[in-house]
């Protein structure tokens, strides 16, 4: 058998919290390219309108890859990996508390309950999805500044480094700056961790009860795969509005729904599955190796602790 067998012992609420904020730092480190495409994809109509204002030229993308290798030949393979730091801060903090404390907070609305209903399932994800933002806005707003701009000859860059455009965001936007679009991100990521997290452990529950397959790689890829499809189904329109406010500029969008009017007035309902298609390949394969990495860190970290307390 590949991998680390089910533990005997179930994994703490530390070895979990742990567990996921790795797994979702190695998940970004594979998937960070897929994620800066998303993001390039889903302002290129505001940057377009940009550049007809005479505020400079805009370059195309068409679809995923072509959008990769537009910014490898216009910027330099290391832009498809603008904003990493500032992606595995967000992670360390977010992946920790939206992943790692939701089976701890799903018991606690189960009162410690072998019977979990769809209903505690999706308030434990939309608590912990709520709290993981709170804790890590300024990381995702730095992430996504960083990945939007380009690193094109002759322009100005808006930021030097990460450091920087903290600094710079929250001097010139205030530190209320840095949470910027908080209100479009909790509700993107109550929908991403309900439909991530719910469909993960629905799809894993039903698979372990109804078919031959056990707790160990081939189910927790299938339970990912599906989980990643669904989540981005759900949340694209959510997360096309998010990532175009905190892009913009200060003023440019009096509110979330000002934005989001902007959006459907000026480019249609489209505009609001922009990116489709590197969201899915990167939720899709971030959900795999996340979800594989973390099962298997879970039960690493467990057996490294449990041998290390039955050391006399």
């Amino acid at each position: 058998m590949v991998g680390f067998g089910p533990a005997d012992v179930p994994p703490s609420a530390a070895v979990k919290f742990v567990g996921a904020g790795a797994a979702g730092c190695f998940a970004d480190l594979l998937t960070f390219p897929l994620d800066t495409a998303k993001v390039r994809l889903q302002i290129q109509g505001e940057v377009r309108a940009s550049a007809a204002a005479g505020k400079g030229s805009a370059v195309k993308y068409r679809g995923v890859f072509g959008t990769i290798t537009t910014m490898v030949r216009t910027e330099g393979p290391r832009s498809l990996y603008s904003g990493l730091v500032a992606g595995l801060q967000r992670q360390m903090s977010f992946a920790s508390v939206r992943i790692g404390l939701y089976d701890s907070v799903k018991q606690f609305y189960t009162k410690g309950s072998d019977q979990v209903g769809i209903g505690s399932r999706l308030l434990a994800g939309s608590t912990t999805g709520a709290m993981a933002v709170a804790f890590a806005q300024p990381t995702d707003v730095v992430k996504v500044r960083l990945q939007a701009q380009a690193r094109t000859p002759g322009q100005a860059r808006r930021y030097c480094s990460t450091i920087d455009a903290y600094k710079t965001i929250a001097k010139e936007e205030g530190i209320r700056g840095l949470w910027k679009g908080t209100a479009p991100n909790i509700a993107r990521n109550a929908i991403v961790n309900c439909t991530e997290l719910v469909t993960y452990d629905f799809i894993k529950d039903k698979l372990l009860k109804s078919t031959p397959l056990t707790d160990n790689l081939p189910c927790h890829f299938v339970s990912a795969f599906g989980a990643g499809l669904c989540t981005t189904v759900t949340a694209s329109p959510v997360d096309v509005v998010k990532t175009r406010y905190m892009n913009a500029a200060l003023g440019r969008y009096s509110s979330v729904l000002n934005c989001a009017a902007a959006m459907m007035t000026k480019e249609g309902p489209l505009a609001f599955y922009k990116g489709f298609m590197p969201s899915f390949l990167r939720l899709g394969s971030w959900n795999v190796v996340m979800f594989v990495t973390y099962e298997q860190l879970k039960r690493a970290l467990t057996a490294a602790n449990h041998n290390f307390t039955a050391v006399p």
